[in-house]
């Protein structure tokens, strides 16, 4: 039998699928403790979790990579079938793409426990819980409605200015959101008309192929298009270069840190970046100390604080702060003394000689349960924390750097200007998200125009900016360098002119 005739009848990642399916009942919660939380705990996240009753069960394994459905051996293959599937999709109706789109909700809803577990087992990272919630939240994200046609007409007849697509979109995610990103992209290139080819982390590129191999299928049996969503078998830094320069993309979108973008850049070709962040909070004497306490809380141990909006450094004005640390305890969060906050430094961050002295968060410290860091402080904590804080001061490296990890610091201002301008130093002009509680409209007011954030959220968590308890929309690609914003279909569209002349001036 020839290897196709194999790879046929043993298509590993559909019986995984087929498996996960079917254990998914029986298995539901089985890995979140009463509190809800994951009950991960040691640096090496253990290969085992904790039932709710207290039952052991091994956790998923991760499917290899295999070619097909949209995973090619060459970056030059997978754009050569993306070009293909854009010049199908290019003849269907807006229908169609509406009907892609709403496919890929809904398997990011009914499948979300699956891609969940794939994504937390091989990246280690982060809460399965919010994993799951993340998916679910990909039915936010805008699809064919986001599009729209102007009409312009005065005597020498009309014209027509619409949504045109790019083409092949090539496209990088990150470990920290590998499937959500790629479902939220999806909907946005595919409702504007595109394909994409994804060059997705290495850390998390098996669930990744997993799940474009799942959406895929469904596309091709809805429409009977295939391969809208492509993506070499052993992502590298060097396919990604390849398909910054590949001839047959026309436009490039990047989900990820500084170096990944700088790298796009030159490729000449237009790029979409969603940079880093380090979203700061302030707190006056005006705001609500218990819900500014919940919504901190809330939005900085989301995912283990893996959310590049998420809250990442807290400045309360000195007044106010006795009470805010106060509602923070009460609320569950747990306070680290300054010794406990040192030895925690010390085992979680550290310096980048060769990048300018960037400060960051050792791997193994990256989307950790607070029992990690509790450990590494000399802290015992009660089981079910979601989130550890304790004051420093401005230039404390927890301040300074976005250290994604569910332990935020504290500092002091003298009144709300000193706290805001504190607030303008630790974002680092980045422009991504600031937060304010506070009911002081003119303090508000002063802030957003400081900050000039893309994302900027009074007395709420910062999820709220992307629809979760909030009337925002949801996209995990912000482009705050470039200037885009929250992306949407109308982000990856060309702006086009179609004339009709005098014939048509009944109008």
């Amino acid at each position: 039998m020839g290897t196709q005739g194999l790879k046929d009848m043993l298509d590993i990642d559909e019986i995984v699928s087929q498996v996960v399916a079917k254990l998914t009942p029986h298995l539901e919660g089985s890995t979140l403790s009463k509190s809800g939380r994951t009950t991960h705990g040691s640096p090496e996240r253990a290969r085992r979790v904790e039932g709710v009753e207290g039952l052991s069960l091994t956790t998923v394994s991760v499917p290899p990579i295999t070619t097909g459905d949209g995973v090619f051996v060459s970056t030059e293959e997978a754009v050569k079938a993306a070009i293909n599937a854009q010049a199908e999709l290019a003849t269907r109706s807006m229908d169609d793409r509406e009907k892609i789109v709403s496919a890929i909700k809904r398997l990011c809803e009914e499948r979300a426990d699956e891609f969940a577990r794939l994504e937390f087992e091989e990246t280690k990272i982060g809460r399965l819980d919010h994993k799951v919630e993340k998916l679910k939240l990909v039915r936010r994200v805008l699809g064919t409605e986001a599009l729209k046609t102007d009409a312009r007409v005065d005597s020498t007849g009309v014209d027509l200015v619409g949504a045109a697509p790019w083409g092949v979109i090539g496209m990088v995610t990150p470990a920290t959101h590998s499937v959500p990103t790629m479902a939220g992209n999806a909907i946005n290139v595919i409702a504007a008309g595109n394909s994409a080819v994804f060059s997705p982390h290495p850390a998390a590129s098996r669930c990744f192929a997993h799940a474009l191999k799942v959406f895929n299928r469904e596309i091709a049996q809805a429409t009977g298009i295939r391969n809208l969503l492509c993506m070499v078998q052993d992502p590298t830094i060097a396919s990604a270069e390849e398909l910054f320069n590949h001839k047959g993309v026309s436009l490039i979108c990047v989900t990820g840190g500084p170096f990944v973008v700088k790298a796009a850049m030159k490729s000449g070709k237009r790029v979409i970046a969603a940079g880093p962040g380090n979203p700061p909070v302030v707190v006056d004497a005006t705001a609500d100390m218990d819900k500014a306490a919940r919504d901190i809380i809330a939005g900085a141990s989301f995912d283990n604080n893996l959310l590049c909006i998420g809250e990442k450094e807290v400045f309360v004005v000195k007044e106010a702060y006795e009470a805010f640390r106060t509602a923070m305890k009460k609320a569950g969060a747990v306070e680290l003394n300054a010794a406990e906050i040192a030895k925690l430094t010390e085992a979680a961050l550290t310096v980048d000689t060769k990048h300018s002295n960037h400060i960051f968060a050792k791997r193994e410290f990256v989307g950790a349960d607070t029992k990690v860091l509790a450990a590494a402080a000399g802290k015992t904590i009660p089981a079910g924390t979601d989130l550890l804080f304790g004051e420093t001061d401005e230039k404390h490296p927890f301040v300074v750097a976005e250290q994604m990890m569910p332990f935020i610091p504290v500092v002091r201002a003298n009144n709300t200007d000193e706290a805001i301008e504190m607030a303008v130093r630790a974002e680092h002009g980045f422009r991504h998200t600031a937060i304010i509680h506070s009911n002081d409209l003119k303090v508000v007011t002063k802030m957003a125009r400081r900050m000039n954030t893309t994302l900027f959220i009074q007395n709420a968590t910062c999820a709220a900016s992307l629809g979760l308890g909030g009337p925002g929309y949801l996209s995990y690609s912000i482009a705050t360098p470039t200037g885009e914003g929250v992306t949407t279909p109308l982000t990856f569209t060309r702006q086009r002119q179609m004339i009709m002349g005098e014939t048509l001036n009944y109008l």
